[in-house]
């Protein structure tokens, strides 16, 4: 948080705020993580949410058809956070092409602007607009111009939590979980964790869920074999070499 802030800041008149990018295995909180920092700012917050279909024209402007013959042209996400100040977050921004990252270029460096072709118009930054990119950790995304990597900058590694995190993290989203089953499901994460696993707190939450519906259902408290079961449906059953004790 303190390293994302201070990415952002202008300390002089001639200073410009930079464009960092979080990366980190799917899963860890990087999308979140910016979300509480645009509001810790009290700031606007856009999500674009980048995908390997995302066109420049998806980033931009978009023409709409409306009506006979008529044509309206529609903001993006990240166009309406530069007009009202705002602060976007691109999502999984490395899954885009290059010719998408090519339309934000000049955003990115000291001209703070971006050329829409298709409304044939520039539209500059405001001095309070701010910009974040998420980046996923994986083999399904697309390697960064080099261009485009310079802009991009500093980049912040999120990893996975400690223990006494992820049973903060797996508390907060599961207020109504008593301690026996948050302790199995963050030993089996740290377990994980500890062999290099993609399993994240987000999978933690799905399985505690997951095992104290199937305890509800039956009406009785929830147990271990419960809790083995939510993990082989909702991970597989080569998750179950983490299962605490086994």
């Amino acid at each position: 948080m303190r390293q994302l802030l201070a990415a952002w800041l202008v300390i002089d008149e001639n200073d410009l705020p930079m464009n960092p990018r979080l990366l980190g295995k799917p899963g860890v909180g990087k999308t979140p993580l910016a979300y509480a920092a645009a509001k810790r700012l009290g700031r606007e917050v856009f999500i674009l949410q980048a995908t390997v279909d995302t066109r420049p024209e998806d980033l931009l402007v978009t023409p709409v058809i409306e009506g006979a013959a008529k044509l309206r042209y529609v903001a993006s996400p990240l166009v309406t956070a530069m007009l009202r100040g705002g602060i976007v977050i691109l999502d999984e921004g490395n899954r885009m092409s290059e010719k998408s990252w090519a339309s934000l270029a000049p955003l990115l460096d000291n001209r703070r602007y971006v050329e829409s072709i298709v409304a044939g118009i520039k539209i500059k930054a405001h001095p309070l607009f701010r910009l974040v990119a998420t980046m996923n950790d994986d083999a399904s995304t697309f390697d960064l111009p080099e261009y485009i990597h310079s802009r991009l900058q500093p980049q912040i590694t999120i990893d996975f939590p400690e223990r006494h995190e992820e049973m903060a993290i797996l508390r907060e989203n599961l207020p109504f979980a008593d301690d026996q089953v948050l302790n199995y499901v963050t030993d089996f994460l740290q377990h994980a964790h500890a062999s290099d696993e993609r399993y994240t707190v987000r999978d933690g939450v799905n399985i505690a869920r997951f095992a104290l519906k199937l305890a509800s259902s039956e009406s009785i408290a929830p147990n271990h074999n419960l809790l083995r079961i939510a993990i082989e449906q909702t991970l597989g059953e080569e998750a179950l070499r983490y299962v605490p004790g086994r």
